[in-house]
């Protein structure tokens, strides 16, 4: 707390994430974790704080004169908000510090010399943050750069170049939680899904098996599947660890889990504030706490030991409890789970204490083969008996693929959509469809961007196979009555609505709803596959 009584600045954090040009299109009613982690360090140094999303800056820029330093945080799709957030900061603070971070600082040589930051923050923040204000930016100044150089996971220009300084060991522990209060700074969080991270990292340290563009190769030496965990770290070929079109494991390394008693302070603070809808954020929620199965070892087989089904339980049920205390209706939902993982023990554990909740699963593609070329650590017959116990257990399984992959051909499209039409058999609520795009720090970073599936008929198969049957699984709605969150007016007597229980976006026909609130909403009509017409009853 030292440091935050000596310092004087004030810093405004930047929320860019998934607004991509400026325009959060498909996840307007989310709300990560990542800045308001960094607004929890700022706040237990001592500092004040605030977090403002990219479309409130667009409309308003005056307060922006109110802070010292700005810190925006976005993925590597959303540079071109945070290009003009940097712009729109340097307009009103001209001299003022400018740093980024989040995903989007895998490629700091975008974020440095095709926008205007000052710093780039590498990795986790936390530590890097609690180091720079040791220096003079707690009073709003940027360091100098000997000082910058001893900090580790930073990115900086310096002689019209770029110097980046060796990325940090991932922790091991978490030292700073995230701010609650701060949530209040986004306009309709009271009916956004508010992520609260279990686990940080992932597990997977297979590597994928293609050529990549400079010639690198799996040599298969065997190290990916040893039983030592440690060696798993290491590639003798420096191919990158995990899925290869992910950078989780190079950013943040392997799994680690946050303690029960921080996790359940953060969500019963979240929902005293008004929150209504909370997901519980990982690569993997069936990893949490799977490390102290390994221990000393980091946690870097995706897929044994099997969870640590009493911790879960544990954390589970202490959810409940604090969910059934709320007189208000809340809905609590896990994001993410690896179907090795996933077995009759854990899906019965999850039903028992969030019954019907919803379960996404990352499959990615259909064949097995290519399953296994890019890194995978389940295959797509695993991700099809996922559907099958979620809904036997009365879990409601969303699935991911994702189109335009390294390696895709119109066989293993084709795979792919009779894999889709096999799980929509079954059930599956959902399918999530997500067009490749290469990040960087992962196995996958050199590829070229992929084109759009209309102009690419392996890809059109599977879009338009998704589409088809989320498209009838709308239709199942119509006439049916659930509630639903009021996030924002579009028009007179039109809304935008999403169902507390998740599912497709709602254009809310009403005269007046309460914004901010819940209300019972009839479906009457499917709009598209991803959105559906609804009246107030």
């Amino acid at each position: 707390m030292g440091l935050g009584k000596m310092g004087k600045a004030s810093f405004i954090i930047v929320d860019s994430l998934a607004a991509e040009r400026g325009f959060k299109r498909f996840t307007r009613d989310v709300i990560g974790a990542g800045p308001r982690t960094v607004a929890g360090v700022l706040e237990q140094l001592g500092f004040k704080c605030r977090i403002s999303t990219t479309e409130q800056i667009f409309k308003d820029q005056t307060f922006l004169s109110d802070f010292d330093v700005l810190m925006c945080s976005g993925m590597t799709m959303d540079i071109p908000s945070m290009r003009k957030i940097v712009n729109i900061w340097r307009r009103v603070n001209n001299h003022k510090v400018a740093i980024a971070g989040g995903p989007a600082a895998a490629d700091p040589y975008q974020l440095l010399r095709k926008a205007d930051y000052d710093l780039v923050v590498i990795s986790e923040g936390e530590e890097p943050l609690e180091e720079l204000l040791g220096t003079v930016l707690s009073e709003g100044r940027m360091p100098e750069r000997d000082a910058l150089k001893r900090i580790r996971g930073l990115a900086f220009r310096i002689d019209g170049g770029v110097e980046v300084t060796p990325l940090r060991p991932p922790a091991f522990e978490f030292r700073y939680e995230p701010s609650v209060e701060r949530i209040v700074d986004y306009p309709y969080f009271r009916v956004s899904r508010v992520y609260v991270t279990c686990v940080s990292g992932c597990s997977n340290y297979r590597r994928m098996l293609l050529t990549l563009p400079d010639g690198r190769k799996c040599n298969q030496c065997g190290l990916c599947y040893k039983d030592n965990l440690t060696d798993r770290y290491y590639c003798p070929e420096g191919i990158p660890p995990g899925c290869g079109f992910c950078s989780v494991p190079s950013l943040f390394g392997p799994s680690r889990s946050r303690s029960k008693e921080n996790i359940l302070k953060e969500i019963s603070v979240l929902l005293k504030l008004g929150v209504s809808r909370i997901i519980l954020g990982a690569s993997d929620f069936l990893d949490y706490q799977r490390e102290k199965l390994v221990s000393p070892h980091p946690l870097t087989d995706p897929c044994f030991p099997e969870p640590n089904y009493s911790e879960i339980e544990s954390l589970l049920s202490e959810i409940s409890k604090i969910q059934k205390e709320k007189k208000e209706k809340t809905y609590i939902s896990i994001e993410n789970i690896k179907p090795c993982l996933f077995t009759d023990k854990a899906a019965r554990t999850i039903s028992t204490y969030l019954p019907h909740t919803t379960v996404h699963v990352g499959c990615e593609t259909g064949s097995e083969t290519h399953s296994k070329n890019i890194g995978r650590p389940s295959t797509p017959n695993e991700s099809l008996m996922v559907v099958k116990l979620a809904i036997t257990y009365g879990l409601r399984p969303y699935v991911y693929f994702i189109h335009g992959l390294p390696g895709q051909t119109i066989e293993t499209a084709k795979e792919t959509a009779e894999l889709m039409d096999k799980m929509a058999k079954y059930g599956v609520e959902k399918i999530t469809i997500y067009r490749f795009k290469p990040l960087p720090m992962s196995a996958f970073g050199d590829y070229e961007s992929p084109p759009p599936a209309t102009k690419n008929k392996a890809s059109k198969i599977i879009l338009d196979k998704a589409k088809q049957i989320n498209l009838e699984q709308k239709k199942s709605l119509i006439g049916k009555t659930i509630e639903a969150a009021v996030a924002e007016k579009t028009k007179p007597g039109e809304y935008i609505a999403y169902p507390l229980e998740e599912g497709p976006t709602i254009l809310l026909k009403a005269e007046t709803a309460p914004i901010n609130e819940l209300v019972k909403v009839k479906i009457t009509k499917v709009k598209s596959e991803k959105l559906v017409e609804a009246v107030t009853t």
